[in-house]
């Protein structure tokens, strides 16, 4: 047998395009998804080199531009005009099996196995993108749970399920069939591969009958073992969320080539995306692009819709918001403000708690784990009672609230964090206070209110230009860092709203 031919990853610096003028930063960026095997091509006359030290100097400047007629140098190539139809790999965060309570990180991990032709199928009537920025939100972990009726949001396909109905092969020899049950795993898929890409045995895929067998059993080993591969790993899709993305390729007329949208799409490099209803084109560029994963996406549809449309408010009323720094709460809290409310919000920490009052210009704040009797602590703070209580939390806060809600007060429900890791949900005792009191009490979800995204946005993009609205992310670097992240969202370790950059393209 011949020296093993070892494919491996192999980082790029790409010029994006010709520059005129000296050269910026954002006019490069480096491909990690290009590879190379490790061995010439049979009758190279080149060499193979590992580089070690490269050098920087002036006359590269000249390359970085078009040069066009006889010269002595020849211009760079550029990355702006990528081969149609070009495979690449295609990183992606995928997810191992359901789970319950709050999610681990080893309950995810980043796939490199998966490749993605940068062109859509012919007569596609979707759209394939490069994502730039993705979402962590509280809504993903009703996904990572098993759902047997289906819900408001479905849940996530694992790998332990894609993998199941598979009869992952080995052989030994003679050319016996052996079933071998499909694993649930990622690090017991990884010892199989591993063994039947070194196994000299025959290889054979489990068959359910002799037909089957017959017309397979004839099949070479190398061609089973790609077989395999691909059954295992392309059946495993990575979880999904919002996204800020380019599109590469369109089936959709409304949709072109370079075109900057958010909506839903894969935790992963590359997305075809065929589900384009709620897909958003980004029209205004003039603001960090992040903002559409948060102020200007789902968290501010939700914000502007809980607070204006079922809210109701008026100037001088008085309005609390539980989970305040998060996404969307420290958005309410300064529309609120604008509006002249009188606002309180709570968190979890002291530096959430300074931040709300600080930066976000909240009334005051306070840190609900140093109360130890929440409607006394209410009382302190809204001595005359709350008129709009906007709910993130749920549970033994939201019983304190209704004792402290005002005569005809509004209660937006959005989200009871404080309730998705419980196995058996907390009673709220006190909803007989909502006959005496009058009080409206009304959950929403957020695109139920998509018909009213450009209302929204006359009112948030001028409040963002003129600066009258801070909005605070917590960023997390590469897609890799996105089981750390959505980890760190649910035990409260995120500062404003997490975002996974993925490219700074």
């Amino acid at each position: 047998m011949g020296e093993r031919e070892l494919e491996v990853r192999n980082k790029q610096v790409i010029l994006k395009h010709y520059v005129a003028g000296s050269p910026k930063e954002s006019d490069f960026h480096i491909k990690t998804d290009a590879t190379i095997t490790l061995k010439l091509p049979q009758g190279s006359n080149g060499v193979l080199v590992k580089n070690l030290y490269l050098s920087c100097d002036p006359y590269m400047r000249l390359l970085m531009q078009e040069i066009k007629g006889p010269s002595v140098f020849s211009s760079y190539s550029t990355g702006s005009k990528m081969a149609e139809g070009e495979e690449v790999k295609n990183k992606q965060v995928l997810f191992r099996n359901y789970i319950d309570g709050f999610p681990k990180e080893s309950d995810m991990y980043i796939s490199t196995e998966n490749t993605i032709r940068l062109k859509l199928p012919q007569g596609s009537n979707g759209v394939l993108v490069k994502n730039l920025v993705l979402s962590c939100d509280p809504f993903m972990l009703f996904l990572m749970h098993k759902s047997d009726h289906g819900g408001l949001f479905g849940c996530y396909t694992p790998d332990s399920v894609c993998a199941s109905p598979l009869f992952l092969a080995s052989c030994v020899a003679k050319g016996k069939v052996v079933p071998y049950e499909a694993t649930h795993s990622q690090i017991e898929r990884k010892q199989l591969y591993s063994f039947l890409t070194k196994s000299k045995e025959k290889l054979v895929l489990p068959v359910q009958n002799e037909a089957t067998h017959s017309n397979i059993s004839h099949m070479n080993s190398a061609s089973l073992k790609v077989a395999f591969v691909n059954s295992c790993v392309k059946n495993v899709q990575p979880i999904t969320g919002y996204g800020v993305a380019k599109i590469l390729d369109s089936g959709l007329p409304k949709f072109k080539k370079g075109d900057l949208v958010w909506g839903i799409t894969g935790f992963e490099e590359y997305s075809i995306i065929t589900e384009t209803e709620s897909l958003f084109k980004i029209e205004h560029t003039d603001v960090p692009l992040s903002y559409y994963t948060g102020i200007l996406g789902m968290p501010g549809i939700t914000a502007c819709a809980g607070f204006y449309e079922v809210s109701t408010p008026k100037k001088g009323e008085t309005v609390f918001v539980s989970a305040a720094s998060g996404a969307v709460g420290q958005l309410v809290g300064q529309l609120a403000k604008l509006m002249g409310c009188y606002v309180v919000g709570s968190a979890g920490s002291k530096e959430k708690v300074d931040l709300l009052k600080n930066k976000f210009g909240f009334d005051d704040a306070f840190n609900y784990k140093e109360e130890h009797d929440l409607t006394a602590a209410l009382k302190r703070y809204f001595p005359e009672g709350i008129d709009i209580y906007f709910e993130n939390v749920g549970g033994k806060m939201l019983d304190a609230v209704i004792l402290n809600m005002r005569k005809h007060g509004r209660i937006a429900v959005c989200g009871m964090i404080s309730q998705y890791n419980l196995a058996e949900p907390e009673g709220v005792k006190n909803l007989m206070l909502l006959i005496d009191k009058r009080i409206t009490m009304q959950g929403f979800v957020s695109f139920d209110y998509h018909t009213h995204y450009s209302k929204f946005l006359d009112i948030l993009l001028p409040f963002i230009r003129e600066g009258k609205i801070v909005y605070i992310e917590d960023v997390a670097e590469g897609l890799e860092k996105t089981p750390a992240a959505l980890v760190g969202l649910f035990s409260g370790r995120n500062i404003g709203k997490q975002v996974i950059v993925v490219s700074r393209e």
